[in-house]
């Protein structure tokens, strides 16, 4: 079911902040977003004053997000497996260890570039570990009708934080120097450490074994693969990050070559941005009704494009300030947007894979949009840097019209109707692989209508977990159709019928009522067995492996 209202619909965008155990966590994130911001400013300044190339410079954005690109889908898979709680501390217990280690650098007078970037990455791999383990944990602590306003909360307060942070970093620079700026952000990490540790959430615990984390991951990039609404969402948030991401990795620049000033000017306008993110949350619900769905996915990457255009013909401060937080306003839009679609789009056992395969691509685009920018800047100007830039948000702003996303796909899991059958014979979890099989009778006058659902059969079935999915039809019995498709082991049969959901389901409803015969059809299971070697009746079924 797709609802075209705004947020409001759903959830009030408070209602989240009455559980306790979001608030707390929520709370504790702004504190340390406060902490982080002000250490990026610090860094990216310090950087700049210490490396005359501009490409260190906007590689201080890459450092801290790079990681995602490598560990997300581990840290996703991670995430679904094990306890999400667990993985979160983990995350903010390196983001500590990275900030720590900085401001004791920083202390000794041990401090060099590739320290710098060194350090970003470690703190860049807490970041990966956590974000999609707190993200997906959202659908846990709270009802699916909070989402979206929990999703624009988080959005929204770590803009609040953005106003105000990078202008705090900015005086502490200023005024008391970066070792104080790294002092306060070893600090705050430590308070979502606390809030973590005394939080606890309900999570429903899986009837099945836990799943190698190969699987899970191959399990959670077949999902996504397989998902066109997901597919389209991250596609397009790659693109966006790997344009949009030129607005802060150059913005050093910005405000050392161009406006000829120093950190109390990088933090004023790093804030115009943040306090145009705020707004642009503040106004969400009333955009989203008098928008289109396409005009409201190009209208964000429309504005960091006339963002960028007026960095890069610009000399002027309070023309940048608005520029930024045009462009602020439309990331956003932008990252909350995609944010939901791939968490309403996504069932609970995936979550956090999907979310983590988002983060990875979205933050390698971002990462490899910081060399090249950075890369056009050294070696032609800012001015080309921009400009170029500008045009690829361009084209992202028309891909919306090609590659739309659904918002709001329903898709609660139905495990509890699945009920096991009964079995003849006495299979171990990982004998098999299981064969399953579905005869329908279809008639003439419904052909069309059977095929056309069988083309989505197909799809839920194998996003779930099917492998070798196909129809035949009979030669003999031209209305006799066999729908045929197997799993590795027994568990995995088991699994695919519990990752199913409502709307999985209804499609076999649909199949059932264009069956023509007198009982509905029911699968046929089997087991696959082996002919090279004999063995006696008392040896257990073998797992017979596919190539």
């Amino acid at each position: 079911m797709q609802r075209e209202d705004s947020y409001s619909s759903v959830s009030t965008t408070l209602a989240p902040l009455q559980n306790r155990a979001f608030r707390a966590i929520w709370s504790a994130t702004q504190i340390s977003s406060l902490g982080w911001l002000v250490q990026t400013t610090a860094i990216s300044w310090l950087m700049a004053t210490i490396s005359p190339s501009d490409l260190m410079v906007a590689l201080v954005q890459a450092s801290s997000t790079l990681p995602a690109f490598f560990l997300s889908i581990l840290a996703g898979a991670i995430a679904d497996s094990f306890s999400r709680r667990g993985v979160m501390l983990a995350g903010h217990c390196l983001i500590a260890l990275a900030s720590a280690t900085l401001a004791i650098a920083v202390a000794l007078g041990f401090v060099s570039p590739w320290l710098i970037l060194g350090l970003g990455f470690l703190a860049g791999c807490g970041f990966a570990l956590n974000d999609p383990a707190w993200h997906a944990s959202v659908g846990d602590i709270l009802e699916k009708r909070d989402i979206p306003a929990a999703v624009t909360l988080m959005s929204v307060g770590y803009n609040i934080v953005r106003s105000i942070g990078p202008a705090l970093g900015g005086l502490i620079l200023a005024f008391l120097g970066p070792l104080a700026a790294f002092v306060l952000a070893a600090m705050s990490d430590l308070v979502p450490l606390t809030a973590v540790a005394r939080s606890k959430w309900y999570m429903r615990p899986s009837p099945l074994p836990r799943e190698r984390i190969t699987t899970a991951i191959h399990d959670g990039l077949r999902f996504s693969a397989i998902s066109s609404e997901i597919r389209a969402a991250i596609l397009r948030g790659t693109l966006f990050g790997l344009a949009s991401i030129s607005i802060l990795a150059l913005l050093p620049l910005i405000v050392r070559d161009r406006l000829v000033s120093g950190p109390i000017v990088y933090g004023t306008l790093l804030a115009a941005f943040g306090i145009g993110a705020f707004s642009a949350g503040l106004c969400s619900n009333y955009m989203r009704r008098i928008m289109s769905r396409d005009q409201l996915l190009a209208a964000p990457s429309t504005a960091c494009a006339i963002c960028c255009l007026t960095l890069a013909l610009t000399s002027s401060l309070p023309f940048a300030a608005v520029a930024l937080a045009i462009g602020g306003a439309g990331w956003l839009l932008t990252w909350t947007g995609i944010d939901v679609a791939i968490q309403l789009s996504s069932p609970r056992w995936v979550v956090g894979r999907t979310l983590s395969i988002y983060y990875a691509l979205s933050y390698g685009g971002m990462a490899a949009g910081s060399w090249i920018w950075g890369s056009v800047a050294q070696n032609y100007s800012l001015t080309v840097a921009f400009e170029g830039a500008a045009t690829v948000l361009l084209l992202v702003a028309a891909a919306a019209f090609v590659l739309p996303i659904e918002l709001w796909e329903e898709t609660e899991q139905g495990s509890s109707e699945f009920v096991a059958p009964s079995l003849a014979l006495d299979l171990k979890p990982r004998s098999g692989p299981i064969v399953v099989k579905a005869d329908y009778l279809i008639t003439e006058h419904n052909l069309d209508a059977f095929l056309d659902c069988m083309r989505e059969r197909r799809r839920v079935q194998s996003r779930a977990g099917a492998r070798n999915w196909t129809l035949q039809r009979s030669l003999q019995t031209p209305s006799l159709w066999t729908e045929t498709y197997w799993t590795p082991t027994w568990v995995d049969y088991l699994r695919l019928n519990h990752r199913l959901t409502a709307g999985d389901r209804e499609v076999g409803l649909r199949l059932a009522a264009l069956h023509d015969g007198d009982l509905p059809p029911e699968p046929m299971l089997s087991i696959e067995r082996g002919t090279g070697a004999a063995r006696s009746r008392s040896q257990p079924i073998p797992r017979i492996s596919r190539p």
